[in-house]
């Protein structure tokens, strides 16, 4: 090993960042019916015509006609340490906010800097290799992380304010569902209850690593989906849970959604365990709390899942049956074999926008 290994080492066994914050990953964001109290105005904002996606809707991000068949996307998303080794969290906090841009079905094409950090605390060596993951992801994902802002903060705060281009006809909103369309989901449910496990020291030694390496995963897929135009609408799962951001889609849409239990694939077979156990992030609760008179019967199990907030989760994708097949070839072509079966449909508006099939 050379110094400088010895020297990360050493740094990762004297700071546990999630020690220094109150909070983890996108289980930080503030619950949905907060957010809509925040964001009420009555105050009409001027008319833009350049504007695709702004303020109007509950998307992933905002989206600007640049006049030439092609759009602008521009998103930020930050949060506090999900994990303890610093170069994982700034992977995990860019691929998360990266994300944002193929939800809409787009390609990055720049990302800066968003830190926030204790320096009386913390020494600048950690924020260093925080920065340094984030540089790793840039390049997985082809951009460039051209630069920042930095302030001291109380706790670590980390993410990316991210550009992308995409062509006006293969934009991806929320809120575009059709009835009768399939949905898809890209990544396993269960990030927030295996890192409270453990936060909680009852992880087992087999699923050390696992929700990271998830987490770390870049959506690419989702430029792919842009370009096919049956799939109607796309968002990617994070700190709301699947129900909230299924929620947004259907009620957004003006329809509901159901969807079968059985066919949501989890980080872990040992998932139900973790629940027993008590391992439930505070934000399921504050998920529940916000939309949970919006959900048709479920179990206790259902709802841990179901509304477990996810950090840098996989991509809700809901597409014509027509176009199933080839939704399907392309997550095949990256090596999404085992998504590739649909976990719900869209449906005609009932009294709950969600129901669950066991």
């Amino acid at each position: 090993m050379t110094k400088m290994d010895y020297m990360a080492n050493d740094l990762k066994k004297s700071f546990k960042l999630t020690q220094y914050s109150h909070g983890a990953g996108c289980g930080c964001k503030i619950a949905p019916k907060v957010l809509d109290e925040i964001l009420a105005s009555n105050f009409a904002a001027p008319d833009n015509d350049k504007l695709i996606v702004g303020n109007h809707s509950k998307d992933d991000a905002a989206v600007y006609d640049l006049g030439d068949g092609t759009a602008l996307i521009s998103t930020t998303d930050f949060f506090m340490p999900i994990v303890d080794d610093p170069y994982e969290f700034g992977r995990i906090a860019s691929a998360n906010a990266i994300s944002d841009v193929y939800a809409m079905g787009g390609k990055p094409i720049l990302a800066i800097a968003i830190l926030g950090w204790p320096i009386n605390i913390l020494p600048p060596a950690v924020a260093q290799k925080v920065i340094e993951g984030s540089r790793s992801i840039c390049m997985e994902a082809g951009i460039p992380l051209a630069g920042g802002h930095s302030i001291d903060s109380p706790e670590p705060i980390f993410g990316l304010a991210v550009n992308g281009l995409v062509p006006i006809k293969n934009i991806k909103q929320n809120n575009l569902a059709k009835e009768g369309d399939l949905l898809f989901l890209t990544k396993p449910l269960g990030v927030g209850i295996l890192t409270t496990a453990e936060k909680k020291g009852l992880l087992k030694e087999e699923h050390k690593g696992v929700a990271a390496k998830q987490m770390m995963q870049l959506n690419k897929v989702g430029e792919a989906l842009g370009k096919i135009s049956g799939v109607n609408a796309m968002t990617d799962v994070t700190g709301f849970g699947l129900f909230g951001h299924l929620v947004e889609m259907a009620e957004g849409s003006r329809l509901s959604a159901t969807l079968n239990f059985n066919t949501i694939h989890f980080i872990t077979e040992h998932i139900f365990n973790y629940v027993d156990q008590k391992c439930v992030p505070g934000g399921t609760d504050r998920n529940w709390d916000s939309y949970g008179e919006k959900i048709g019967p479920i179990t206790e199990y259902q709802k841990a899942i179901l509304a477990d907030p996810q950090t840098s989760g996989g991509l809700l994708i809901s597409a014509e049956a027509s176009k199933g097949k080839e939704v399907k070839n392309i997550l095949q072509q990256f090596g999404l074999d085992k998504f590739t079966t649909p976990i719900g449909t869209m449906i005609k508006q009932q009294i709950k926008a969600v129901i669950v099939n066991n």
